[in-house]
């Protein structure tokens, strides 16, 4: 297994829209057999032959994902209309989604499932309450499963989330910190953020991204160690912090994403390699 200091490096297999004969030419080159698996080829079409294909070729699952047909990443506005588990006309077929993805990935025996759960609201008590009360009852058969559902960082601040998990108080309830996502959404400094965040942090993503001038519009996803994130302070803090998870490389745009992915296993592994000088 390849590691960043003591944290197993993962990449994001749909940053490779799950193409897993570039997965396994990742694996060749660089020796990282880890990946964040996302569930969606299975979850919404029953393809089997897509899991078989991972386990095959032996990969090791650090954390599954799952996401839903509706969401609409357009614009900020839209993402927050249409994100996550909340929208009652699509609460059943999510439900559903969330519920199988939890028993593909006690099967597969991983930990963890991330998705984006949606915007808390907290201006609208009745929306809070119901967004609760789903938010329990996957959570509970997470954990009469084995399983942590992870809540994805940067849609909401830092002290807002910790808050909700505060409030909640589940066992089966934890954070897949996303640095990038902080910046993307405009929701604060990721130096920040995972200091507030690590009691439940479980899972990192390794993007970078650097935040828009306007305010309400998307920031722009760049290439690890060249954003705003600071790579290495982050990096840094999350050793300082003691954190033990999995660190998963996500990369959603570029033309150049296999390149950029093995030019980021790289930098994580020198990152490593030169702590030890």
């Amino acid at each position: 297994m390849i590691n960043c200091y003591k944290w197993p490096i993962s990449v994001c297999t749909w940053s490779l829209k799950n193409n897993v004969s570039e997965l396994n030419l990742i694996k060749e080159k660089t020796g990282v057999c880890c990946v964040h698996l996302d569930l969606k080829p299975i979850v919404e079409n029953s393809d089997n032959e897509y899991i078989n294909l991972f386990q095959k070729d032996s990969w090791k699952i650090t954390s599954t994902m799952v996401g839903f047909p509706q969401e609409d990443y357009s614009t900020l506005e839209t993402i927050k209309k249409t994100g996550g588990i909340m929208l009652n006309e699509n609460w059943e077929e999510n439900k559903k989604s969330v519920l199988k993805a939890i028993d593909l990935t006690k099967k597969l025996g991983a930990e963890y499932l991330s998705f984006h759960f949606g915007f808390l609201d907290f201006s609208n008590q009745s929306y809070m309450n119901e967004f609760k009360d789903k938010v329990k009852l996957l959570a509970d058969y997470a954990g009469e499963n084995g399983i942590t559902i992870l809540m994805e960082s940067g849609q909401e601040t830092a002290s807002e989330l910790s808050g909700f998990l505060t409030e909640m108080n589940h066992k089966a309830l934890g954070v897949n910190f996303d640095p990038a996502n902080m910046i993307l959404y405009g929701k604060g400094k990721p130096l920040e953020a995972i200091e507030v965040l690590i009691p439940w942090v479980k899972h990192v993503h390794i993007k970078d991204a650097i935040g828009s001038p306007v305010a309400g519009q998307w920031g722009k996803e760049v290439v690890w160690g060249s954003g705003q994130v600071e790579s290495d302070k982050f990096l840094g803090k999350l050793k300082d912090l003691n954190y033990n998870g999995a660190l998963a490389i996500e990369r959603e745009c570029g033309q150049n994403r296999m390149i950029d992915i093995e030019n980021t296993i790289t930098k994580l592994k020198a990152t490593s390699n030169n702590s030890k000088n």
